[in-house]
């Protein structure tokens, strides 16, 4: 083991020089490494952020009960509430009755705003934070007032005084809460249920129980009636977690692959810089340093190009992290975290880790040159006869790879995350560039016979088959970064087709209106049974369907489930049915589910669903939805909830539930009727504010949404190419330069400067098209993955392939066109006077 300071004198000198001399070069590997690290950095940054806001947000409004009792759709009957406060194993029992609604700021505009109504006597020793403070000219009594509120920080910024709610109604306000996170409103809770027609009617129970009691022994005894489960207080915050994790762990790993690509630039960089200093190695090899020292030469120069990516990356990562809160409010684009506006909170930790990986992903790049470095012989090369860039691998293993990239893909989810489909996508990528002198072989073999009687087209080709190694190295980073843009374009193309297909199936209407808080799963404001019916009588207006949306909490640890009662008739026309729709057996209640339902809750189409019975229950003296079965008849694909949703009749929602309320209503106009007109006349049918849709109108606002979210996607295909194009301009340069030689002696033998040129240029075409060949290839092997496997195992809904053949077209025609362009402007400075000198450094 030498001692580390001939090893920093060759870097400050040797390695130095180089690196002034080739600066672009190094540049590219560089800011691949830098690009990777912040990108995955910063998803990391952005997400810690917004869950830890939420996190406080959310313990700050319910406090640190120790059990939370919550209704699985809507609210209950606070009849059960005595039976709960006056068990012997609960110290404090707190009722709660949540509303979701709207009100207008001081400019007229809608604000969201979560009212709750709580017992003043009893919250604060649940959620401190809940606890009514009245401002100092305010009434004594003014904690049990009707019609008055305690705003948080963020709803006293926000709204206007008095505050006023879309429903009609004005809430003085007498004081405020310590809560922080979105707008909030607290009230007594007997003024909120007369106030929001729940009188009798809860939302949850915060307990708080005696010291000692075991959780599970507690519930046991309690016998909770259908409709009520039981949280943990962490429950709230794991919910939100589970419903972005998918996303952003899709988003770390596709940063993650331009780190890869960064890794394969390294390789490419090094392995040319390797090539063209092979005899000055060499000579380092006579004067005495052993081929151990010069792999460590060459891995030290992959470190030092490693760190200093990771360094800038790091830095990189936290200015978009803080760039993206302050503009997105930490939803990455993906809208899980609306009204969280966090601050950045950076993690020393996490920096470490991913500066890490970025060295690491340098040092894996730059092992196989050091490797190379190592095995110069000297006396060889010093005679220009060893300057190799490395043993070809053998073509099995590339396939070997391949075939076990391809089994992986077929492995189930790791707690919910596609771990195989990950490293099926890794050993694809690094399968198929190692099988590219293969693929040289296999192509330029059968071309080149063809060309025997073209001079120059010959000596492009020749080249590329006789140093098909060399050619591999040189395009490695373009097939790796070609196969991500590939990929990602042919997964958010085949998202949005199949996106558009599913809008034509759910929207057959010509217009839709709704209560402004439909959208927010609550029942604040809902549209009375009479406005139905008149608006059935609009002229213009064909036919109209309803709707009742209601939040379904099933799991406690996961998100709710949207159920919707509808018009069905036959599910094939109403329903983007997967599969087809089973018959439903007598005395059972047909439902359709979504895709996620099947795998997150197993309701597989043919079987009875156990939970949905236990979260219904009875309203008035129906007891039926007790007794209920509730039988899978099919399963639909929905964009729009990825934690899955419940399609059943709306006559047997009415029967079991006793519910008649709707949220939406779908109207068919007659032909000719004029959309405006319409609008107009419903307005003139009621005082309450509505939102009316047409479909183009829905489609615009859902492929903005869609755009939105798979913002960053956009963003990693276009530096996954400028990425490849940066490594197609370093290591044609390397090589071009590297030649020297070889463009004197064919000036020598006759070819003129302009001829030497297309050769090159020829050259460039050549292996650009073998780097389009593989990554178009390898990119379509990797999209099948994230199609047909990751996007299923990470948001469980599925998609039709779609291939945008123009634009892969295009892209790889502007690899190949960029490649050449590069060759030529590099052959211009080493096909010129010093080339011609150049034959005579070994003379």
């Amino acid at each position: 083991m030498p001692s580390p300071s001939p090893l920093r004198a060759l870097l400050r000198t040797y390695s130095w020089q180089e690196l002034k001399h080739h600066p672009w070069r190094n540049a590219a590997a560089v800011v691949a490494v830098m690009l990777g690290v912040a990108l995955a950095f910063s998803v990391q940054l952005i997400n810690a952020s917004a869950l830890s806001e939420f996190s406080s947000a959310v313990s700050a409004v319910g406090g640190q009960p120790d059990l939370e009792l919550r209704a699985t759709q809507g609210r209950f009957d606070e009849a059960i509430f005595e039976r709960i406060a006056t068990h012997p194993d609960v110290a404090v029992a707190s009722p709660v009755l949540e509303l979701s609604t709207f009100a207008l700021d001081a400019a007229g505009q809608r604000v969201p705003l979560k009212l709750l109504g709580v017992d003043a006597l009893v919250v604060a020793a649940v959620a401190p934070g809940l606890m009514p403070v009245p401002n100092k000219d305010a009434d004594r009594l003014a904690l049990f007032a009707p019609d008055t509120v305690f705003l948080n920080p963020a709803a006293q910024q926000a709204l206007a005084q008095p505050v006023r709610l879309l429903t009609g109604t004005s809430l003085q306000v007498a004081g405020s809460v310590a809560a922080t996170g979105p707008a909030l409103a607290v009230m007594d809770i007997g003024a909120a249920q007369g106030a929001f027609n729940a009188l009798g009617q809860l939302s949850r129970i915060d307990l708080r129980l005696r010291a000692g009691v075991d959780h599970a022994a507690f519930l046991s005894t309690l016998a909770l009636p259908p409709g009520i489960t039981a949280a943990e207080p962490g429950d709230a915050a794991q919910r939100v977690s589970n419903l972005s994790r998918a996303y952003r762990v899709n988003l770390t790993v596709l940063a993650l692959v331009a780190l890869f690509t960064g890794a394969f630039l390294v390789f490419s960089v090094l392995s040319l810089s390797v090539a063209k200093r092979a005899q000055q190695f060499a000579l380092l090899g006579v004067l005495g340093l052993t081929g151990r020292e010069r792999l460590q030469l060459v891995l030290a120069e992959s470190l030092v190009l490693g760190g200093i990516g990771s360094l800038a990356g790091i830095a990189l990562g936290t200015a978009l992290a803080a760039l993206a809160l302050r503009l997105l409010g930490g939803d990455l684009g993906g809208g899980y975290f609306a009204g969280v506006a966090p601050r950045l909170q950076w993690d020393a930790t996490a920096a470490l880790v991913y500066g890490a990986l970025g060295v690491a992903a340098a040092a894996v790049g730059g092992w196989w040159p050091a490797r190379a470095a190592q095995r110069l012989p000297a006396a060889q090369t010093l005679k220009g006869l060893g300057a190799d860039l490395g043993r070809t691998s053998a073509s099995w293993i590339s396939w070997a790879l391949i075939a076990l990239g391809l089994l992986l893909a077929l492995a189930p989810p790791v707690f919910g995350v596609p771990l195989g489909a990950y490293l099926s996508v890794a050993l694809l990528l690094v399968g198929g560039i190692t099988a590219l002198p293969w693929l040289i072989a296999a192509l330029y073999d059968r071309l080149a016979p063809l060309l025997n009687h073209r001079l120059l087209p010959m000596l492009a080709i020749e080249r590329a088959r006789r140093v098909r190694q060399s050619a591999a190295v040189a395009v490695s980073g373009v097939v790796a970064s070609l196969s991500l843009a590939v990929a990602l374009t042919v997964m958010v193309a085949s998202f949005r087709d199949s996106m558009v297909q599913w809008l034509d199936v759910v929207l057959p209407a010509d217009l839709y209106l709704r209560s402004p808080t439909a959208s927010a799963g609550n029942d604040a404001l809902t549209l009375p049974p009479r406005l139905v019916q008149a608006v059935a009588q609009i002229p213009g207006v064909q036919r109209v369907a309803t709707q009742r949306s209601r939040a379904l909490l099933l799991d406690p640890g996961k998100p709710s489930v949207a159920l919707i009662a509808r018009q069905i008739g036959d599910p094939a026309r109403s329903l983007p049915l997967v599969g087809t729709a089973l018959p439903v057996p007598q005395g059972q209640i047909g439902i359709y589910v979504s895709e996620p339902m099947v795998d997150l809750y197993g309701a597989r189409p043919g079987s009875t669903f156990a939970p949905l019975s236990k979260a219904f229950r009875p309203l008035g003296q129906d007891t039926s939805a007790q007794a209920a079965t509730f039988f899978v008849a099919g399963v639909w694909r929905d964009y729009a909830r990825q934690f899955g949703a419940i399609s059943m009749e709306q006559a047997d929602f009415v029967r079991l539930t006793g519910d008649e309320q709707v949220n939406d209503l779908a109207l068919w106009l007659q032909d000719g009727a004029q959309e405006a007109a319409v609008q107009e006349a419903v307005r003139a049918l009621t005082d309450m504010p509505l939102e009316f849709s047409s479909v183009g109108q829905i489609r615009a606002i859902s492929l903005k949404i869609f755009d939105r979210s798979f913002a960053v996607t956009y963003w990693l295909q276009a530096i996954a190419i400028a990425i490849g194009l940066f490594g197609v301009a370093a290591s044609f340069s390397a090589q071009v330069l590297a030649r020297r030689k070889e463009f004197g002696l064919l000036a020598h033998l006759g070819l003129t400067r302009r001829q030497i040129l297309t050769v090159v240029a020829g050259e460039g075409a050549a292996w650009t098209l073998i780097g389009s060949v593989a990554g178009l290839a390898l990119g379509l092997a990797v999209s099948m993955v994230l199609v047909f496997v990751v996007n299923p195992q990470s948001f469980h809904w599925t998609m039709d392939l779609h291939l945008p053949w123009p634009r892969l077209l295009l892209l790889c025609a502007a690899v190949v066109l960029a490649g050449t362009v590069t060759a030529w402007l590099a052959g211009r400075a080493a096909a010129g006077q010093d080339a011609v000198l150049a034959v005579k450094e070994d003379w």
